[in-house]
């Protein structure tokens, strides 16, 4: 019997279930779309249960639809959305309050309450972070202020915090509460120097330790499934990656210096910092790309929160095409963006910024621009960020990146290919693996279980790529960038109510 690693990818709008083969090769996939609330301006929630649901969904299918033997998975890899924040009840396993999507600035406040206090400085030093709603510290301390009894609960030991990758795990076997150093490096409650949850943070947020997982590393066996979940079967559980870490080990980025870049609801470049953590002065964060046979390899990451999400508003905001795809031949339709610039903070800025209160705003709009316009604008905005984090991470690390890996939903865009190479004056290389977030983390439960031998074996795999070449003569590339400044200079002065 053909043997095979499955990943769980748990995402903001979706799970996709993925089998790889030993060569790295996708044999079946499953997906199923999951909802997202907006209950308040600025607010972004889910239903963890339908979360849950979603991953036990995409299983069953795979088996029953797509003839995967559950007797050839060898391993389970979980890969998550990170920072999004599920606490549930220790005795029933319910949670108390819808999960916290990383994206939500409904906990912006507490963040500046701690900015004024002088908490700024602390946080970054232990962590890595900026201090924002975007991580989970300031989620966790929400709920516990604003839902009757969870703080009592929580003070008493029967309330239980995770990020999605601990919430699957919890679901998936019996009751382990565990994540790996990825997950934990991005709750602003990890001292990403001794490895541990930190006193004085969880002091400073009020959190009980008890509600916090065991840190494991990226790749071991944390148990096995509970059978009833699994066919009857009990499969090693063996690998835990934040999706972004994820993808930079699915790129087989093990060397300092190799980045990679995955364009989905929000848009994430994170460069392999080896084993000594960088500590950002240019508006990028610190954080463990993961943890293997013992040691830590530390990574630093340029966030930007609106990427994908941009070309979904113009589909259900605007309305102005049916489906994300359509997206690529309506800004083929004209030549260029015509002079329109979008800057697509919808839910604040990430890097270098880190502005929670910016808005989205559309610049040089004229009476000759049409859909065709805003929609190339859109586009465009995320080639755009991305150099800009391109830049800080040159500054920080002071190594040249020589060319970009790409993957994710959006790296299918030809366009925005092209246009990304073109803006960046560099190559890019856009993997033939579009889940290669998943694949990070079929490769670090195959390490576990010894599906694959060592990293080494992971490199000599053959994973069909394309690349793009820049074409965009130097000062029109640099007029184009330096009117995006501008843009977002503007939409910083003006940030609404």
């Amino acid at each position: 019997m053909e043997e095979y690693i499955l990943a769980i990818d748990q995402g903001t709008t979706s799970t996709r279930a993925v089998v790889f083969d030993r060569q790295g090769k996708v044999r079946a996939m499953s997906q199923r779309e999951v909802s997202l609330n907006y209950p308040k301006p600025g607010w972004v929630e889910a239903d963890a249960a339908e979360i849950w649901i979603s991953v036990v969904y995409t299983m069953i299918d795979l088996v029953r639809n797509q003839q995967i033997d559950p007797k050839a998975i060898c391993g389970i890899g979980i890969t998550n959305q990170r920072e999004t924040t599920v606490i549930w009840d220790k005795r029933t396993g319910v949670p108390i309050y819808p999960a916290i999507v990383w994206q939500s600035v409904q906990t912006a406040d507490i963040c500046q309450e701690l900015r004024t206090e002088g908490a700024e400085e602390l946080i970054l030093k232990k962590t890595g972070l900026k201090l924002n709603p975007y991580f989970s510290a300031s989620k966790i301390r929400w709920i516990l202020d604003t839902q009757e009894g969870a703080r009592e609960k929580a003070e008493r030991g029967d309330l239980l915090f995770g990020t999605i990758d601990s919430w699957l795990v919890y679901r998936m076997t019996n009751q382990l509460h565990v994540t790996d150093y990825s997950n934990a490096s991005r709750t602003m409650l990890f001292n990403i120097h001794t490895l541990s949850w930190d006193p004085e943070l969880l002091r400073m947020f009020r959190i009980p330790e008890t509600m916090l997982p065991e840190v494991k590393n990226s790749s071991e066996i944390y148990g096995m499934t509970a059978p009833y979940h699994f066919f009857g079967l009990e499969v090693p559980v063996a690998g835990i990656a934040g999706d972004q870490q994820a993808a930079l080990f699915g790129h087989r980025c093990f060397a300092k210096g190799k980045a990679k870049n995955t364009y989905g609801t929000g848009c994430f470049l994170l460069m392999n910092a080896g084993d000594t953590p960088i500590i950002s002065e240019q508006g990028l964060v610190t954080t463990i790309g993961w943890g293997l046979d013992g040691k830590i390899t530390y990574a630093l990451e340029g966030s930007i929160f609106s990427a994908g999400s941009a070309i979904q508003w113009l589909r259900d905001g605007l309305q102005i095409i049916d489906s994300v795809g359509e997206s690529e031949e309506l800004a083929e339709s004209v030549e260029d963006s015509g002079g329109v610039y979008m800057v697509p903070a919808f839910t604040g800025m990430g890097a270098p910024y880190w502005e929670d209160k910016m808005k989205c705003t559309l610049l040089g709009i004229t009476r000759g621009s049409n859909k065709a316009h805003i929609a190339r604008a859109a586009l465009e905005s995320i080639a755009y960020q991305t150099r800009e984090v391109m830049e800080a991470m040159h500054k920080d690390s002071q190594m040249k990146l020589s060319s970009l890996a790409v993957d994710g939903g959006a790296s299918k865009n030809q366009l925005l290919m092209q246009f990304q190479s073109d803006i960046l004056g560099k190559k890019v290389i856009r993997s033939e693996c579009v889940e290669m977030t998943a694949l990070g983390a079929a490769f670090l439960a195959g390490l576990a279980v010894g599906f694959w031998e060592n990293t080494k074996e992971l490199e000599t795999l053959k994973i069909p790529e394309s690349s793009f070449f820049p074409t965009l003569p130097e000062e029109e590339k640099e007029s184009k960038f330096a009117k995006w400044k501008m843009a977002v200079q503007a939409a910083r002065v003006f940030q609404g109510e």
